[in-house]
């Protein structure tokens, strides 16, 4: 399980960063700079071929990729293939390209997911074929918490004095069963991917206001599809919507951190993102699309901050050039992206140590 879950996150996250390096490389191409080497992996280097001046390698560690533009740190100016030789506009194009190919990246996935056929919450009076009831919230110290219940988790039958269920296909059929079980013990079977959990559980009597004898959230899930047209507006109309979500969710976090100057429970690193692929590697590859989509279009948030060594860092550059009428210093460029990325490297080594605390 280890393994697989390893390698579908190996997969998903160079899947994520090649794209994105693939914008950097089409955009530098077409706008004339030249592209040093366009690396599949991270060094070091297995195999190399250089074409057309450029050097194609294949590298150890699959992690996505990197490109490598002739002046990209400033140098070459006067050479008329350097990325620094370039107009603003061009440099514009090149910086903006990787994030632009994350959002269609994740646009594409949904398209696909929409297609296929993507599970989605339905209402108990709905007609569907195929329908679950899946956990979508479990309150903190609750009955549930306490019997190991957790989100994602399909009921799919119950057991009790009141008598048993055997097939939930409908949000009501367990709240009714826990009311009528309140302070008794009854047992919940749930699928949790492959495997199949009995749970035992004594509903609340008197629970506190919102929370349910439980204290879960239900969810009638059906798996709809759409036809090819109507897919692709849906996948590129979710992307859109989804970017807009983490925008403000970002914005929310990072002002959340500047007020107490602590990072919210929610945020995870790359272990915590290596739980959640197995998780949704459980669930079904349905789910795993839906989690690089995501993934996607986080990263092409994140990149287009204007943060030192991300792109937006290196887009405020070309605004202040722009501004300013000519652009700033080589030497101050190198130590700010620098400095960005020290302060980038620690912060990615501190939410990773939270969430081996947090998970093991």
């Amino acid at each position: 399980m280890l393994i697989s879950t390893l390698l579908v996150f190996i997969i998903i996250l160079g899947i994520l960063v090649f794209v994105h390096e693939v914008g950097h490389f089409v955009l530098a191409k077409k706008v004339g700079a030249k592209v040093e080497e366009f690396g599949f992996g991270f060094p070091p280097r297995i195999l190399k071929i250089k074409k057309g001046g450029t050097i194609y390698s294949i590298n150890a560690i699959p992690l996505g990729g990197f490109v490598k533009i002739l002046g990209e740190d400033g140098e070459d100016k006067q050479n008329k293939y350097s990325f620094a030789n370039k107009k603003i506009w061009q440099r514009f194009l090149i910086l903006i390209a990787g994030v632009t190919m994350n959002f269609l990246l994740a646009a594409v996935l949904l398209s696909i997911a929409y297609g296929v056929g993507l599970p989605q919450a339905v209402g108990d009076e709905e007609n569907f074929s195929q329908t679950k009831v899946q956990i979508s919230l479990v309150v903190p110290g609750s009955p549930a918490e306490q019997s190991g219940l957790k989100i994602g988790d399909e009921i799919i039958s119950l057991q009790g004095k009141a008598g048993a269920i055997d097939n939930i296909i409908k949000t009501g059929q367990v709240i009714g069963f826990a009311d009528a079980n309140k302070g008794e013990s009854m047992v919940i079977n749930i699928k949790r991917g492959q495997e199949v959990v009995a749970a035992n559980i004594i509903p609340r009597q008197n629970p506190p206001e919102g929370e349910g004898p439980m204290g879960i959230g239900l969810a009638r899930v059906a798996m709809i599809s759409y036809p090819w047209y109507e897919s692709i507006w849906r996948g590129f109309a979710s992307a859109g919507e989804l970017t807009w979500l983490t925008i403000v969710g970002l914005g929310t976090l990072l002002w959340g951190f500047f007020q107490t100057g602590k990072m919210a429970a929610d945020v995870y690193g790359p272990v915590g993102i290596f739980s959640l692929t197995g998780q949704a590697a459980q669930m079904g590859f349905i789910y795993l699309l839906q989690l690089a989509a995501i993934l996607s279009l986080n990263l092409a948030v994140i990149n287009a901050l204007p943060f030192p060594a991300l792109d937006g860092g290196r887009l405020l550059f070309l605004l202040i050039e722009k501004i300013k009428g000519s652009p700033v210093s080589q030497r101050t460029e190198k130590i700010v992206h620098s400095a960005g990325f020290a302060f980038l490297i620690l912060l990615m080594a501190a939410v990773t140590l939270r969430d081996v605390v947090r998970l093991f």
